[in-house]
């Protein structure tokens, strides 16, 4: 498959003939998410994970090491666990505490393909509040009514409390998890990316908002409409594609 701009018309979420050539097209795009995460400073240190499922062993993922800066992530650095939490593939050490949420997400949506937190800042910020986004603006209706409020358990030290994380979650496509941060979802890493990114500009619209006064909410109507169409699976894909274009004519080394 070649890399690079296509048509904007013309795209389409890629099928596959075989799963060795799926895997390579997801792997690439999971480590252009790592740095497009990493170049909007969403990564602290070693904090930030994103996790993708295998498209052959949906119950084995990859995820980024910890270790290596986000922007700098490239396709050999992706490691491949198990839900044991248990390396697979790859030589990079993995962060226990993500893997254990992500993997009681994992296990229980087997629809979800992806699952993307990071510590942003505004996303960070928003979740001290422990509230859902309102809809104030167009882009924040397209979370309505598919966000969850995660207050407990606030620390996940165990599988148990994991499993609890992700029954809070429910079947939202995002979370807040109060004083942590956001997790989104979706059906391919480049869903789940995109929410990502638009959710911590809203979370960072809301906080602007509300410090010079009290914003207007969108009717109910129009915001669950908005949240119809621009909130789908296929739009979600479409977007991150202007993402995936700027990143990977930056930084074609990270397909390495």
């Amino acid at each position: 498959m070649q890399i690079g701009v296509q048509s904007f018309a013309s795209r389409v979420p890629p099928r596959f003939d075989n799963k060795p050539a799926e895997r390579t097209y997801l792997l690439q795009r999971l480590a252009a998410a790592c740095r497009i995460f990493g170049r909007r400073g969403f990564s602290e240190g070693l904090l930030g994970h994103i996790t993708m499922r295998d498209p052959e062993l949906p119950d084995h993922f990859w995820v980024n090491p910890v270790g290596v800066a986000m922007n700098r992530v490239k396709v050999s650095d992706l490691v491949q666990v198990n839900h044991q939490g248990q390396v697979v593939r790859g030589s990079g050490m993995v962060n226990p505490v993500g893997l254990l949420l992500h993997t009681a997400i994992h296990r229980a949506r087997p629809e979800v393909g992806a699952v993307c937190h990071a510590h942003a800042l505004h996303a960070s910020t928003w979740s001290s509040f422990e509230r859902l986004l309102d809809p104030i603006t167009q882009d924040a209706c397209i979370f309505f009514e598919n966000q969850a409020l995660i207050r407990e358990p606030r620390v996940v030290r165990d599988a148990e409390a994991a499993a609890r994380f992700a029954a809070g979650f429910g079947d939202k496509r995002v979370a807040i998890h109060g004083g942590h941060g956001i997790f989104t979802t979706g059906q391919s890493i480049d869903e789940a990316a995109w929410w990502f990114v638009l959710m911590n500009r809203c979370c960072e619209s809301q906080l602007l908002a509300e410090a010079a006064g009290k914003p207007t909410h969108w009717q109910t109507e129009d915001a669950r409409w908005l949240a119809s169409v621009l909130g789908s699976p296929t739009f979600g894909w479409l977007s991150f594609q202007t993402l995936w274009d700027d990143i990977i004519a930056s930084d074609p080394d990270l397909v390495g």
